[in-house]
């Protein structure tokens, strides 16, 4: 008598217990002939309050033990890179594990978009956070209906800008796009209610620069002197000479400037001290590399008093079950990079002592599992005042004395 072959009992139990949650949870879910299995097994509609939407996604499925990696799930790209990063239509992986009968999700499309061309992953990575449940369901349906909305109205120009310039834009974000006469792109970014906007520029290869209005106009202007003395030029804000701007891209930008004043009333930052009567509402700009230091100084200084603190933190991202989608995302790309990993868990003084000792994958991968958010004060505050940091796991009082 002929037999099924294993692998295929397995596969069809993934994709069943994909299907069975899916439609509990109200979405459409339309299974791929194996005769037109390209790389994906389904289509998935979703609903809203048991309204059909126009939001699409197609899943590959994938069930059993072989998956598995050490640290999470691994889908092979093979030979799909192009339909799952270029399609109109977004590619998600599950993965089906028949030992806890949990399935895991990443958004296969954005893995491979977020590493580009040159540096395509032959895997796709799931994290072991990434459960996909009746408890995770809602954030899973959001994360994915945002994805798949990123081309329509003003969200396909801001998508376009940021994959242009390798920037993330928020739907709240002021950005604006101007191409010069020698066909050079200049981008304008300001968040609501902040005075200094960031330019993006095409031909010094999309560097962030920060301005003012004052700045950007000082050669146009005669600035006068402040009641303290002479008005002297902040050295983190450019000049129009030091970007190179002519007489043009300076009104352009001043015009964006002029256009998004009424737009820019204070928001608050749900905790921030400088928005909570703590501090003065002021937000400060600090180099990249100065906080990546202290930040990494302040994680070595934990691991040192804590050397479980990795651990513990790991397992109480676990946990969690309202994760932000986005971080489940990044965390399928980096949970599967062994070297990160092994780093991450053999971090201390050590083994590190400046950011160079460490990948960046390692970095930030050490900061999702320690760190929950960070916040940035203003630049009148002492550097240990002006970055404060959230943990995932709260420091020992003993410990915040005598870091503080």
């Amino acid at each position: 008598m002929p037999k099924i072959p294993k692998g295929r009992r397995v596969g069809q139990a993934a994709v069943n217990a994909l299907r069975t949650l899916l439609e509990e949870h109200g979405h459409i879910v339309q299974e791929i002939s194996g005769q037109n299995d390209f790389g994906e097994d389904c289509y998935v509609t979703f609903t809203d309050d048991e309204d059909v939407t126009s939001d699409t996604i197609k899943v590959q499925v994938k069930g059993g033990n072989s998956w598995r990696r050490g640290n999470g799930y691994a889908v092979p790209v093979d030979r799909h890179r192009d339909t799952w990063s270029e399609g109109n239509i977004p590619v998600y992986c599950v993965v089906y594990d028949p030992n806890s009968k949990n399935l895991y999700w990443a958004n296969a499309t954005q893995q491979l978009r977020r590493f580009g061309s040159f540096n395509a992953p032959h895997f796709i990575g799931i994290s072991p956070n990434a459960v996909l449940d009746d408890t995770t369901m809602d954030s899973f349906v959001t994360q994915a209906r945002r994805y798949v909305g990123r081309y329509r109205g003003r969200q396909a120009v801001l998508t376009h800008l940021g994959e242009m310039s390798g920037t993330e834009f928020d739907p709240a974000d002021h950005v604006l796009h101007f191409v010069n006469g020698d066909d050079d792109d200049l981008i304008f970014w300001k968040r609501p209610g902040d005075t200094v906007a960031t330019l993006l520029l095409s031909a010094q290869e999309w560097g962030p620069a920060w301005v003012t209005l004052e700045s950007l106009m000082s050669s146009e202007l005669s600035m006068p002197e402040d009641q303290n003395g002479p008005g002297l030029p902040d050295p983190d804000l450019c000049t129009a000479e030091e970007l190179g701007l002519n007489r043009s891209e300076i009104m352009w930008v001043a015009a964006c400037f002029t256009s998004t004043r009424q737009a820019d009333e204070p928001v608050e930052c749900e905790g921030c001290p400088s928005c909570t009567g703590e501090e003065p509402k002021e937000h400060g700009r600090i180099e990249a590399d100065v906080i990546h230091a202290y930040v990494l100084d302040r994680i070595l200084d934990r691991i040192d008093a804590e050397p479980d603190l990795v651990q513990r933190s790991v397992h109480a991202m676990r946990e969690e079950t309202d994760l932000e989608p986005n971080i489940v995302a990044e965390l399928g790309s980096l949970e599967t990079d062994p070297r990160a990993v092994r780093q991450v868990n053999k971090l201390s003084r050590r083994t590190v002592e400046t950011v160079d000792d460490i990948e960046p994958e390692a970095y930030r991968l050490a900061i999702l599992y320690l760190i929950d958010c960070i916040y940035v004060g203003g630049p009148s505050l002492p550097l240990n005042e002006q970055v404060r940091i959230v943990w995932r796991i709260p420091e020992p009082t003993t410990l915040t004395s005598q870091t503080h």
